[in-house]
């Protein structure tokens, strides 16, 4: 497993689309994933630090977690399938540890919640960068930086949430 920190969040130029960016710790290799606007909330309400009047899903879900004296062990990017990516979760309790399978976008959204380590399979990186290389000539750690820090992402996000998901922060 290679580990990984996440670079920033960016949104997709052709489709608004947010794209959560991870980074080899150390390293250049990028993970671009494509995410749904509620994930990238989530997790840009967590990088910056925004304190809100009420907990939001990941938030809820990390405080059960430590209710449960358990914390997040790790987040696993395992694999690619299909062009979908699968993750596992890493919760542990004492000597126990337990493996949950999850989206990336919901473990990242829980790790950088209390900064536990984001990791990805080699094999996915190597299926992904040969895939990233073949598709742009470019210089991709460059191309998926985030222009714009995430708090003006989240705020071209918000206005394209359903209104009944919109609510004052």
């Amino acid at each position: 497993m290679v580990p990984m920190k996440v670079l920033g969040l960016t949104l997709d130029a052709e489709n608004n689309a947010p794209i959560l960016v991870l980074q080899q710790d150390g390293g250049s290799e990028i993970l671009p994933i494509w995410i749904g606007a509620s994930e990238a909330l989530a997790i840009s309400v967590a990088l910056n630090g925004t304190r809100l009047d009420r907990p939001l899903t990941h938030e809820t879900m990390f405080q059960a977690i430590r209710a449960l004296d358990a914390d997040i062990g790790a987040v696993d990017v395992i694999a690619l399938r299909d062009g979908t990516y699968h993750a596992e979760l890493e919760i542990v309790r004492g000597e126990k540890a337990v493996r949950v399978d999850c989206r990336p976008s919901d473990g990242v959204a829980l790790a950088v919640r209390c900064d536990a380590p984001i990791r990805v399979a080699r094999e996915v990186l190597a299926e992904t960068s040969a895939t990233r290389t073949a598709r742009r000539g470019e210089d991709l750690v460059t191309s998926f930086l985030p222009e714009e820090p995430s708090e003006q992402v989240l705020g071209k996000l918000l206005p394209s949430l359903e209104p009944v998901s919109r609510y004052k922060m």
